[in-house]
């Protein structure tokens, strides 16, 4: 969305009648055809349009908030989702007493999704975004916090001096050529963040506290030795690792949080001294650990508290005899072992039809096949449902046939 646009869009009718867009019937091309009789400029109509499918996108991460906000694609592709906001308030902003002002810098604000629950929180923000179009729609975002305006500036030139936290969102993706659905390209290259990697974390490290969202293939080797490194997963979905420094670090080393509607968290101290014991023995159970604690390598942290031994050293697999349960049980999805069956396509179909069995979601780790193309050479025929997981067990590659628990 270029300026222009957004000053159209920002008209009170405009916005009136995006408010109201639903009123209009038919698919798209029919709201379009009516927006037009209406009087809207093809430029305008197209921005109603996109702006009403931005809201029910953001309905996921921003719930009913949703309805009364306007969006850019990259910008709502890097919100935070508002539960995750909250803990990123909760850790930076912590205990206050009465009466006293804390202030923090949200610096790469996008639409504001965390200014909205540092402001929530009590606290004092100061919003700032490089993009012009960004900063101007999470100006308008944030229109009912009086203690969260946004400028449109680079957090490089603003005095970080006289903040009680800093928090740093990196835009993460190129400024250009998009694609037809309006997003742009993923940057790989942390020092091609804006700002850079290496600029935000020299003023994390220097700050009272701060806290630094990335996205979550981050690679460990980058991750400061002052910093708690926080893998996070909310609802299932791996969405962010964030560096934590000064007041807001608890503990630095690598830790995974999976929320949802069990709370699980797992730091890298509750690793075993080694978990090479019952490799490669199947048990009863395959257990699927959560993304983030996954990606945080911590899946031998469960080991113990699961009564689980790994599948293989290198594969985030466990296996059990004993159902989870208890707390770590939040971090993993588990699965009952039915059998372990042939490789081999024609061979596997043949045991699956005479189980009855005619459709199938297909896992995999450690193997080397594309689960879309076994199920397409499959070819069931109609029946029951299960799960099938490619794997290794030791240095055996296995087919497990499963089923959810």
């Amino acid at each position: 969305m270029d300026p222009q646009t957004l000053t159209e869009l920002l008209d009170v009718a405009v916005l009136d009648r995006l408010d109201r867009i639903d009123d209009l019937p038919g698919d798209e091309l029919a709201r379009s055809s009516a927006l037009r009789k209406e009087g809207f400029s093809a430029e305008v109509t197209a921005a109603l349009l996109t702006q009403a499918q931005l809201r029910r996108e953001a309905g996921a991460k921003l719930g009913p908030f949703a309805d009364d906000m306007l969006f850019t694609r990259d910008g709502l592709a890097q919100a935070t989702r508002l539960p995750v906001a909250a803990h990123h308030a909760r850790r930076l902003i912590g205990e206050t007493a009465d009466g006293e002002t804390f202030r923090i810098a949200d610096l790469g604000c996008g639409i504001g999704a965390d200014s909205v629950a540092f402001a929530g929180m009590g606290a004092q923000v100061s919003a700032v975004d490089a993009d012009e179009v960004t900063a101007a729609v999470a100006a308008f975002n944030l229109r009912h916090l009086p203690d969260a305006p946004v400028d449109h500036t680079r957090a490089e030139d603003v005095d970080l001096s006289d903040f009680d936290a800093l928090w740093f969102d990196p835009a993460r993706r190129t400024i250009g050529k998009s694609d037809r659905r309006g997003s742009t390209a993923r940057i790989t290259d942390p020092e091609a963040f804006s700002p850079s990697l290496s600029w935000v974390i020299d003023q994390a490290i220097r700050a009272k506290a701060a806290g630094v969202k990335l996205g979550p293939a981050l690679d460990h080797g980058l991750v400061p030795e002052e910093a708690e490194a926080q893998w996070v997963s909310h609802n299932g979905e791996v969405v962010e690792v964030c560096l934590y420094f000064g007041a807001a670090c608890q503990r630095p080393g690598r830790r995974a949080l999976v929320m949802g509607e069990r709370t699980l968290l797992v730091h890298e101290d509750d690793l075993p001294e080694s978990d090479e014991e019952g490799i490669g023995t199947l048990g009863r159970y395959l257990l699927e650990p959560d993304g983030a604690i996954v990606r945080a390598g911590l899946v031998a942290a469960l080991c113990a508290p699961l009564q689980a031994r790994r599948v293989h050293p290198k594969i985030a697999y466990l296996t059990t005899d004993v159902e989870p349960s208890g707390p770590a049980a939040a971090g993993v999805t588990a699965y009952t072992v039915t059998d372990v069956l042939p490789a081999k396509i024609p061979s596997l179909r043949k045991e699956l039809v005479s189980r009855g069995i005619g459709s199938v979601v297909v896992k995999k780790r450690g193997a080397d096949i594309v689960p879309d193309q076994v199920r397409r050479q499959l070819k069931l025929p109609k029946g029951d449902k299960a799960t099938l997981v490619f794997t290794r067990l030791g240095e055996r590659h296995v087919v497990l046939l499963t089923q959810p628990v």
